[in-house]
């Protein structure tokens, strides 16, 4: 399956309405750091919360996201296979952080890509 992918630098700042995060990195991380406004499913979650989570998707773009890309590739896969129309962050949150653009915690915390 192909899947589709959107870089960092091919992105607009700050990112369009209606453009849901999904961020599907383990607990520890996503505590670590975030993209604001971002939802947070663990990737080992998804297929299993699936049918609770399908209005979350409700017709808007997802642009899935993990630490590099592997891991949200293959929930953007799962995805496109329920038909969401999902697309991958090439690079991930590493390559979202080294072009400067805004990570976010749920506490005071400076945020890091862990």
């Amino acid at each position: 399956m192909d899947i589709p992918t959107a870089s960092v630098s091919g992105l607009p700042d700050p990112l369009p309405e209606g453009l849901l995060v999904l961020d599907v990195r383990e607990d520890e991380e996503w505590e670590a750091g975030h993209v604001e406004g971002s939802q947070h499913v663990p990737m080992m979650e998804l297929g299993q919360r699936y049918a609770e989570l399908a209005e979350m998707f409700g017709g808007e773009q997802t642009l899935v996201v993990c630490r590099v890309g592997n891991r949200s590739a293959y929930a953007a896969a799962f995805l496109i296979q329920q038909g969401v129309d999902a697309v991958n962050l090439e690079g991930g949150l590493v390559a979202w952080a080294r072009a400067g653009r805004p990570l976010v915690t749920d506490d005071d915390r400076p945020p890091s890509v862990l």
